[in-house]
């Protein structure tokens, strides 16, 4: 869900310590986990517990700052796209994600937390965005894995996000998930192309899907039994499918694309396993995750960076909007009196 909202703990809480639901009210606790059991739908003016308020505020937040951070390997080859085609394509993807991390902005404001203060929590290094961006993309074979693995594996988290148990979330991610669809869609189609044409085109596909196959993996967050606030996570209906389960069903989905693209993924555990009625895939290297996550990877400081010298850049765009704004008032209330 480009997040890794479950698996990182909050920057005031010690290392391991997992969520805990405190109810204020036995009554009102009560209703909120009768709604929640019958899946039913919390809204922002509904009681909720605090813990659960600021699960949501920080997974809908990291969500909506990867959507924003996301943009950023893809915009890099807006200029560089092999044609015009590609290049609108890029350039509609890109203002997708930045609509989506908008939508969902805008979903956790209604939970008491502003974009200001969402924005300072990103910029501060204090809330994270998912690692899979602190990677370049070296290639234009990169664009369409990105599109294909990246975006394909955030679909495979966020369609269940569609029966979140808070309702403006649940509805954001209805929309979000019909345009990554989109997104998935095109980045295979133009790996499609790229397979057809020369033997040095078939080579950058196959390298950019090496680089990137096992770092998708990762985007699931750690082995269950290493995810221990998942378990309230779907106890309250945010989360729905275990991480392991998802990465599963990822793999599964991926291993006869990537047949018909003629593509190897570089797994030599990767095979088919009867009993199970699953693909086995080998191990994940959990210690190069954990480090992108916590800000050592290619990427980290020049994207952070980057987001900060576009927000201080944008400062006055801000200010003359709030200026029209206050005018704007400041003739109504004229006109009203």
């Amino acid at each position: 869900m480009y997040t890794q909202s479950f698996n990182v703990p909050d920057a005031d809480a010690k290392p391991g310590t997992p969520l805990k639901a405190v109810p204020h009210d036995a009554a009102l606790q009560a209703h909120f986990d009768a709604v929640v059991d019958a899946d039913g739908k919390i809204e922002p003016r509904d009681w909720m517990p605090d813990a659960y308020r600021k699960t949501l505020v920080r997974q809908i937040s990291q969500h909506a700052h990867s959507e924003i951070v996301g943009m950023l390997p893809e915009g890099n080859w807006i200029s560089r796209a092999p044609s015009l085609k590609r290049k609108a394509i890029l350039v509609a993807k890109v203002q997708d994600e930045g609509g989506h991390g908008l939508y969902l902005y805008s979903a956790a404001e209604t939970l008491g937390t502003s974009r200001d203060q969402m924005f300072e929590a990103l910029h501060s290094g204090k809330a994270k965005y998912s690692s899979i961006f602190n990677y370049p993309t070296l290639t234009w074979a990169d664009v369409g894995v990105v599109g294909w693995l990246v975006d394909g594996a955030a679909i495979m988290n966020q369609i269940p996000l569609c029966r979140c148990s808070f309702g403006p979330y649940a509805r954001a991610m209805i929309r979000v998930c019909k345009e990554e669809s989109f997104h998935q869609r095109q980045g295979y189609e133009a790996l499609l192309t790229m397979m057809q044409g020369t033997e040095e085109q078939k080579a950058m596909v196959q390298d950019a899907v090496n680089r990137w196959w096992w770092k998708c993996l990762a985007m699931f967050g750690p082995p269950d039994a290493d995810s221990p606030n998942s378990v309230q996570g779907m106890r309250w209906g945010i989360k729905r499918i275990s991480n392991d389960d998802l990465r599963q069903k990822f793999v599964d989905a991926t291993v006869p694309q990537a047949e018909v693209l003629g593509v190897t993924l570089p797994d030599p555990d990767l095979k088919w396993n009867e009993a199970r009625g699953h693909h086995d895939h080998g191990q994940i290297d959990w210690d190069e995750f954990w480090a992108v996550v916590n800000g050592d990877g290619p990427c980290n400081k020049e994207r952070l960076a980057t987001r900060v010298k576009a927000w201080n850049d944008g400062a006055w765009v801000r200010d003359a909007a709030l200026a029209h704004a206050a005018r704007q008032q400041a003739r109504a209330m004229k006109e009203a009196a």
